[in-house]
C-alpha cells in the first residue's frame, strides 16, 4: 500500500499556552488566507484534498489542533473549549493578516464559529461542517443531569481511560481497516492517506494513533453548550453550514439553530456522513469555491445529489 500523491506543505509550529503546536502552509502567502480546522481526533493534512484546490488562489494553513497531529499533547490529558479557541486566536495573530476565512469540521466548526462570535471583524467568512455541536433536544437531556453527576461520571470515565493500553495495529493496512470502520464511505485510498498522517510507529514496529486518547472525554467546563447563540449572534460575515443526510447531525433549520445568525446558508450533501468533505469531494468543493464569491443573504440550498 502506498499513499495517493498530493503536492506536500511545509511545515512549521508556534506556541500557545506554553504548547508547541503545529500547522502546515500551502504557500501562496501573497494570496487571501484561508484557515482549515479538522475535527476531533482528525489532523491537519486530513484537509490535503480540500487544500490542493484552494491554494490556487488562496494561502491555506491548516493547523493540528492540540492533542492532534504533530502538535503537544496537553500534560494535564485536559482539553477545554477555550483553549482550542485561544490557539487558533493566536494562529491569527502570528499570521498577520488582518481578517481571514476560516473552514472547520466538527470540533474545528465548533471553534471557528466561536472565534468569529468574538472577533468578527477579523473574519471574511466562516464555513462550518456539522460544528453547531448538539441538538437543542439532546441539551436538554444534559441538562437533566446534575452538574455534580457530570463531574462524577467525568472523573469515572478519566480513571477508566488511565488503566487502559493505547491500541497498537501490526500492520498500516489494520489501521487503515479501522480508520474505515469509523467512515465506510471512504475509499480505500482516502483511507491511506488519512491513516499515513495520522499514526505514529511504535517502538516494536506496530502503529498507533497520533491523537491524545483523552480527547475522548470531555472536561465538565465543556458540558454547557447553551450559550452558543451568543456567539453565533455576533457573526457579521456570511456562514456556509454544511450538513450531510447519512450523518447523526441535527438539521439546524428544522431545529431552529440557523435563526440566530445573522446571514447563513444551509447546504445539504446526499450520500455522505459527517465527514462529508471526503464523502462528496466534488461536490463539497463546488459550494465551498460558489460560497468563497457569495455576496450573502440567508438562505437554503438544496441538497446535493
Amino acid at each position: 500500500m502506498t499513499a495517493s500523491p498530493l503536492p506536500c506543505p511545509s511545515s512549521h509550529f508556534y506556541t500557545s499556552l506554553r504548547t508547541r503546536l503545529h500547522y502546515v502552509d500551502w504557500g501562496n502567502r501573497s494570496a487571501p488566507t484561508i484557515i482549515l480546522l479538522h475535527g476531533a481526533l482528525d489532523h491537519a493534512r486530513s484537509w490535503d484534498w480540500t487544500a490542493s484546490v484552494l491554494a490556487r488562489d488562496y494561502h491555506v494553513i491548516a493547523p493540528d489542533l492540540r492533542g492532534h497531529g504533530d502538535s503537544a499533547w496537553s500534560r494535564q490529558g485536559s482539553y477545554l473549549t477555550a483553549d482550542f479557541v485561544y490557539d487558533l486566536a493566536q494562529l491569527v495573530d502570528q499570521i498577520g493578516r488582518d481578517k481571514v476565512t476560516l473552514v472547520g469540521h466538527s470540533l474545528g466548526g465548533a471553534v471557528v464559529l466561536r472565534y468569529a462570535g468574538l472577533f468578527p471583524g477579523r473574519v471574511e467568512r466562516v464555513v462550518a461542517i456539522e460544528g453547531l455541536g448538539l441538538s437543542p433536544d439532546r441539551l436538554k437531556e444534559k441538562a437533566a443531569l446534575s452538574a455534580p453527576d457530570q463531574w462524577g461520571e467525568w472523573i469515572a470515565k478519566r480513571q477508566i481511560s488511565a488503566r487502559r493500553l493505547p491500541r497498537h495495529y501490526a500492520t498500516i493496512e489494520a489501521a487503515v481497516g479501522r480508520m474505515r470502520e469509523r467512515n465506510d464511505h471512504l475509499s480505500a485510498e482516502r483511507a491511506l492517506h488519512l491513516t499515513s498522517h495520522g499514526v505514529n510507529r511504535n517502538e516494536d514496529g506496530s502503529y498507533g494513533w497520533k491523537f491524545d486518547p483523552d480527547l475522548r472525554i470531555q472536561p465538565p467546563e465543556n458540558a454547557s453548550e447553551v450559550e452558543l447563540p451568543q456567539f453565533w449572534a455576533r457573526i457579521t460575515c456570511p456562514v456556509l453550514l454544511c450538513l450531510g443526510l447519512d450523518s447523526w447531525a441535527s438539521n439546524p433549520v428544522e431545529d431552529g439553530r440557523i435563526d440566530h445568525f445573522k446571514d447563513a446558508r444551509l447546504v445539504e450533501f446526499a450520500d455522505a456522513g459527517h465527514w462529508l468533505h471526503h464523502d462528496q469531494f466534488d461536490r463539497f468543493i463546488s459550494e465551498l469555491g460558489n460560497f468563497l464569491n457569495y455576496e450573502g443573504s440567508t438562505q437554503i440550498a438544496q441538497p446535493l445529489r
